[in-house]
């Protein structure tokens, strides 16, 4: 124990003398240490782990080598990291309070166009590994952005307050993924791993240090928090995660002991089959699916006949598919977009299996495995479809991805057995974004996204089925959603901040309001005093409330020049009294010329130019009653309508209205409703991203985060009832999870259910 304690206190040692430089002021230089030193004991426990799980994987890959150079290089790195492991670890934790230390210079990066302009005057030939190593850490980062997206906004404009500078992102985030990634990297070619070696353990460091941030995030979120950096901070919740799906319930489904009958939360597994789990073995779930289907059948209508012919190949299969997805790749009408059901993907693969052949030759059939495959690749499709929007991108997606995933699914069992399959989370991932951002629309903000989910698309249908291919492509559009992502946050936040500040500016406007209504019931004013402080003064002193407060000098002095004006205070210098309201004025957005002329008609201080010609008091007064009043125009488009002059008022809401206000109200700031027009019958999505306790005024945004409808939540409550709008619940379940759920559950019912059976002459 003392041994690893020493260990794990020796990197933390090493570099606080590094980060005690005094560069930084005391409060930063502080919690600069602090967030380090979290950093060194969370990082350790999984950094060991890490490099025990590569030193394993190193010494199976020798022993499995079928060169001898392979197994030495195996051996000699394996040798490396039980001797260096230590160094490593230092090393690791020594980059990484470099990059604390460095972070401002990395958030402003001022050489980066210079360094650049150097790489290219000089050409040299690209080193695949080289090329393998810079994808991977590109990858890994952004993976891991995804996975923890909220604690990172979090962390990014904490850190970015510490240091005086904008939120920081990417690379600029000493303890983000893309830091963590490329401090691996570099300390594992200090040790002298060769590249190919150094890739394995980035997919190592990934899997158990990337994927176990979210504890050391909030840490530190939590340690800045208690410190007074941002304390209000919120990241805004996202309703659905487009990412890396839980493992827990699939480990444990696969790890599982209990009988057959024994509830399985996994989506990939199969409740009470055979094969289930009984064995206290790997749940088999393609041969339960399939032993399914043979109950189905012969629950249905008997056993069918074995077909004639010789089974086909597994090349056949792929080269028959692959010819069917050309041929619909040509064909342009809406049905070739469809949905195939598991009968017309039989018939069509029978055809382009036996095309050519002479009519009296021996036609090749589908084996049973083949067939039963197609048959639940087609329902699975069919079951996602029903989990989509009408209207919407997805289906036209999933029908494109069919056959591209049948593929898959041939070549490959796991895509039936893994949970985390990439296929499966290709899959999940194009049809959630699809049915979650895209809403059928050509409009400009959907086009990016709808490009870049056509090329995905597009590249599966071209290029040979393999697990590789579908990870590339999965870690191009979560990097692609992770950026929409941050847009949408981004939009989100400036509308919630928007609506606080007007929200502010009101009970500023109420407050200021007050105070002019007391002094007009002791001094009332008349004629053109009456109409500036009315329609213009009451802003002035609105205004410079919410600047800087009610007991701020600021304030007492524009008080007092309301006092001066309603003569309930001697003038004084009347000079200076006309130039503090010509400033008042122009401070609320009045014209220099303009604010002249009422101070001038109303206070006549000072010489006047002979040539200037002032209005009439009158006009003045119809100008003032005219002019637009701080934040109007914004209230006007963004609140919600008034009733007009003689309209009927609003009738009492009911004591449904009023139950479900009250549920509203309680809801958390990111729920989601639908909105339904009765015309067409179309589905808008919007989500409650803020609502005043104090006014009941809320505001609704769509996915991308920009202003959706404009009510209060008793309008909304009112709609509510009224069916036009309805609360989306929360799914816990992803779009494909849901449909293997649908798929089993109606594959188990069925195969549950007695055969029906008609007397007749055959029957024994």
């Amino acid at each position: 124990m003392d041994v690893g304690q020493d260990r794990r206190r020796q990197p933390a040692s090493h570099q606080g003398s590094r980060l005690g430089s005094g560069r930084w002021p005391a409060r930063a230089q502080r919690q600069l240490e602090a967030s380090y030193t979290l950093s060194v004991e969370g990082l350790y426990e999984p950094l060991r782990r890490c490099l025990s799980e590569f030193e394993k994987q190193l010494f199976a890959m020798a022993e499995k080598a079928l060169r001898a150079d392979e197994q030495q290089d195996c051996f000699t790195s394996r040798q490396r990291v039980l001797q260096d492991r230590t160094t490593f670890e230092q090393r690791f934790m020594e980059l990484l309070g470099g990059a604390i230390d460095e972070l401002d210079r990395a958030a402003s990066k001022p050489g980066d166009a210079a360094v650049d302009a150097k790489k290219w005057q000089s050409l040299e030939l690209l080193d695949t590994i080289e090329q393998d190593l810079s994808m991977a850490l590109e990858q890994l980062g952004a993976r891991g952005e995804v996975r923890h997206a909220s604690v990172l906004y979090e962390l990014s404009y904490r850190m970015g307050v510490l240091i005086g500078a904008p939120p920081l992102e990417g690379q600029a985030l000493p303890l983000g993924p893309h830091t963590l990634a490329r401090v691996c990297q570099q300390a594992s070619a200090e040790i002298k791993l060769p590249r190919q070696h150094q890739l394995l353990l980035l997919q190592h460091f990934d899997q158990w240090v990337l994927q176990s941030l979210a504890p050391l995030y909030d840490a530190i979120n939590a340690q800045l928090k208690a410190d007074g950096i941002l304390p209000q901070l919120r990241s805004i919740p996202i309703p659905r995660h487009i990412g890396k799906r839980s493992r827990t319930a699939v480990v444990e489904a696969a790890a599982s002991t209990e009988p057959a009958g024994a509830s399985s939360t996994g989506p990939g597994t199969v409740q009470g089959v055979p094969g289930g789990g009984s064995h206290g073995g790997s749940i088999e779930v393609l041969e339960s699916l399939r032993d399914l289907l043979a109950r189905q059948r012969a629950n249905l209508g008997g056993a069918q006949g074995q077909p004639t012919g010789r089974a086909a190949s597994e090349d056949e299969l792929q080269t028959a598919l692959g010819a069917l997805q050309q041929h619909l790749a040509q064909v342009t009408d809406q049905a070739s977009r469809e949905l195939r059901s598991a009968a017309r993907l039989r018939e069509e693969l029978l055809a382009q299996l036996n095309f050519g052949k002479p009519i009296d030759a021996p036609h090749t059939q589908l084996s049973g495995e083949q067939g039963d495959k197609v048959e639940l690749v087609a329902r699975l499709f069919e079951q996602l479809g029903q989990q989509l929007q009408q209207g919407g991108n997805a289906k036209t997606l999933l029908s494109d991805l069919q056959l591209p995933v049948l593929r898959m699914a041939v070549a490959d069992q796991a895509f039936f057995e893994k949970h985390e399959h990439p296929a499966r989370r290709l899959l999940d991932t194009v049809t959630a974004a699809a049915n979650d951002w895209l809403d059928g629309s050509d409009d400009e903000s959907n086009r990016p996204l709808a490009t870049k989910l056509e090329q995905l698309v597009s590249r599966a249908n071209q290029e040979p089925p393999s697990a590789g291919l579908y990870t590339t492509l999965l870690a191009d559009i979560e990097h692609h959603l992770a950026l929409l992502t941050r847009k949408a946050q981004a939009a989100e936040r400036r509308h919630v901040e928007a609506a606080q500040g007007r929200e502010r500016l009101d009970k500023a406007r109420q407050r200021a309001g007050e105070l002019m209504a007391e002094r007009f019931a002791q001094s009332p004013p008349r004629g053109l005093l009456r109409a500036l402080l009315d329609r213009a003064w009451s802003d002035v002193l609105a205004l410079t409330l919410l600047r800087h407060g009610e007991d701020s000098d600021a304030f007492g002095a524009q008080l007092a020049i309301t006092d001066q004006l309603l003569g309930r205070l001697p003038a004084g210098d009347r000079t200076k009294l006309q130039e503090n309201v010509e400033n008042g004025l122009q401070q609320i957005g009045m014209h220099a010329e303009e604010a002249v002329q009422v101070a001038q008609r109303l206070l006549g201080a000072g010489k006047h130019d002979p040539s200037l010609e002032l209005p009439s008091a009158t006009d003045l007064a119809l100008r003032l009653k005219q002019h637009q009043r701080l934040g109007e125009q914004q209230s006007a488009q963004h609140e919600p309508a008034a009733p007009q002059p003689g309209q009927a008022p609003a009738a009492e809401s009911s004591p449904r209205v009023r139950r479900i206000e009250k549920h509203l109200a309680d809801l958390p700031f990111g729920s989601w409703f639908e909105f339904i027009d009765p015309a067409s019958g179309k589905i808008t999505r919007r989500k409650l991203a803020w609502y005043s306790p104090m006014s009941g005024r809320c505001l609704l945004v769509s996915r991308r985060g920009q202003r959706g409808e404009e009510m209060s939540l008793n309008q909304l409550a009112h709609e509510i009832a009224s069916g036009r709008v309805c609360e989306v619940v929360q799914q816990r379940e992803g779009l494909l999870d849901r449909a293997w759920r649908s798929l089993t559950g109606s594959l188990r019912q069925s195969a549950a259910a007695k055969p029906s059976i008609s007397p007749g002459p055959d029957r024994r």
